[in-house]
C-alpha cells in the first residue's frame, strides 16, 4: 500500500491554527484560575441609616415637641396648636422634652408644633395626637359614647378651622396692638442679634401678609362686625355645651377641653386686647372662663414660673450641677522660670530688630 504523503504547507497551516487556539484558550484559563483563586468576598456591613430627625441623641419612647417659644402673657405658647399638644401630653402623662430650637425649625410639612418620637417626625397637631395615642394607647376620649366623641369631634372643628380665624384675623390686622398685648419679644423669639425695631417691624410685614390667608379660608372677606359675631356665637354654643359640669363630658377633661383651653387663653388672658368676642365671653361665657382656670390649676401648675422664666421646661425635674473641684495650677520654679525668659526674651528681639534697622540706615546713607 502506497503510504499517504503530507502536504507540508498544508502542515504548517494546521499548526500554526492549533498554536492560536492555545494562545486564545491561556487568557481565559487565566481569567479563570484567578477567579478560583480570589478569596471569597467579605459581606457588606449593614450600616444603621442615620435618623431623618434632628435630635439624634434621642432617648427611646421620650417625645420631643418642636414649637414657638415661651410667652410672658399668654404662658406656653401664642398658637392655640402647640398649646393644644403639650396639655394634651400633659393629661395623658407622657414624657416628653421641649427642644429649644428658636424658631430655626419646622416640620417637613413647613409646620409648628411637630413632634420626634424614636427617629420619626410626626406633623399636625391633630395627626400628633392621634399617633401619639395610639402608640402609648392613651385616649382620653375612652369614655365616651360614640354619639359624644361625634360631638366632640364636631366642636373641635369648629374651634380649629373657625373661632380660631376669628382672633387669628384680629392679630392679621392689628400686629402693633397683638405684640404690645402680648409683650411678644421678637430678638428673643428668634434668637437674633438684629435690633428690636427692624424685627418688630418685618414681623409686622409678615403679620399683615397673612390677611391673604384669611382671605382665602374665607372669613376675610366679611365685615369686622361679622367676623366678631361669628366668634361670639361659637362661644355661645361651647358655653351652653359645657352647662354647669366641670368638664364638657363629665368630672374628667377629654380631648375637646384641652383644644377648648388652648384656643381660649390666646385671647382670654389679654388685657390690652380690644377684641369684642373677649368681652363677649367674660361677660356672657362664665362657665368657659372657670373652665380655663380650672384645666390651668390642673395641668398648668408651672404656669407663673412659665410666665417669669419663659423656660420650655419648667415641667422636668431640675438638674442638679455638679460640684467640680478647680484644680488650681500651683506656679513651679520651671513656669515661673518661663514666664521670666519670655518678659526677658520679648524686648531683647525687639532690641535686635531695632539694631538691624539701624544697621539698615547706615547702608542707604553711605549709598
Amino acid at each position: 500500500m502506497a503510504s499517504e504523503k503530507e502536504d507540508p504547507q498544508q502542515t504548517e497551516q494546521q499548526q500554526q491554527t492549533e498554536q492560536a487556539a492555545d494562545n486564545n484558550q491561556q487568557p481565559a484559563q487565566q481569567a479563570a484560575d484567578g477567579a478560583n483563586n480570589q478569596a471569597p468576598a467579605s459581606p457588606q456591613q449593614t450600616q444603621r441609616p442615620r435618623p431623618n430627625v434632628r435630635k439624634t441623641d434621642y432617648e427611646q419612647d421620650v417625645v420631643y415637641l418642636y414649637q414657638f417659644t415661651r410667652n410672658p402673657v399668654v404662658g406656653p405658647s401664642v398658637s392655640p396648636f402647640c398649646v393644644k399638644v403639650e396639655t394634651w401630653l400633659r393629661a395623658v402623662g407622657l414624657r416628653y422634652e421641649n427642644v429649644d430650637h428658636r424658631m430655626k425649625f419646622k416640620s417637613k410639612k413647613g409646620q409648628l408644633p411637630f413632634v420626634e418620637l424614636n427617629g420619626d417626625e410626626i406633623a399636625d397637631s391633630d395627626l400628633i395626637i392621634k399617633q401619639l395615642g395610639q402608640h402609648f394607647n392613651k385616649d382620653l376620649d375612652e369614655g365616651l359614647t360614640t354619639a359624644q366623641r361625634s360631638v366632640s369631634h364636631a366642636y373641635i372643628s369648629m374651634l380649629d378651622h373657625h373661632t380660631g380665624w376669628v382672633y387669628r384675623w384680629w392679630r392679621y390686622n392689628n400686629p402693633s396692638k397683638f405684640l404690645k398685648a402680648t409683650k411678644l419679644n421678637v430678638q428673643h423669639m428668634m434668637n437674633s442679634k438684629i435690633p428690636s425695631a427692624i424685627l418688630n417691624f418685618a414681623f409686622k410685614l409678615k403679620f399683615k401678609g397673612k390677611k391673604k390667608a384669611a382671605l382665602s379660608q374665607g372669613i376675610g372677606v366679611h365685615t369686622e362686625k361679622e367676623i366678631y359675631d361669628f366668634g361670639k356665637k361659637d362661644l355661645l354654643a361651647l358655653n351652653d355645651l359645657l352647662g354647669e359640669k366641670e368638664f364638657f363630658f363629665g368630672d374628667e377633661p377629654t380631648l375637646l377641653d384641652c383644644v377648648a383651653f388652648a384656643h381660649l387663653v390666646q385671647f382670654l388672658l389679654l388685657d390690652d386686647m380690644e377684641f369684642p368676642p373677649k368681652t363677649f365671653l367674660e361677660t356672657e361665657c362664665q362657665q368657659l372662663v372657670a373652665l380655663v382656670a380650672r384645666m390651668k390649676d390642673r395641668y398648668w401648675e408651672d404656669w407663673d414660673e412659665i410666665l417669669q422664666t419663659l423656660d420650655l421646661n419648667t415641667h422636668l425635674p431640675k438638674k442638679q450641677p455638679e460640684e467640680e473641684e478647680k484644680k488650681i495650677r500651683k506656679p513651679t520654679r520651671r513656669r515661673l522660670g518661663a514666664q521670666l525668659m519670655r518678659r526677658i526674651a520679648i524686648p531683647n528681639r525687639r532690641r535686635k530688630k531695632s539694631k538691624k534697622m539701624k544697621k539698615k540706615k547706615k547702608k542707604i546713607r553711605r549709598n
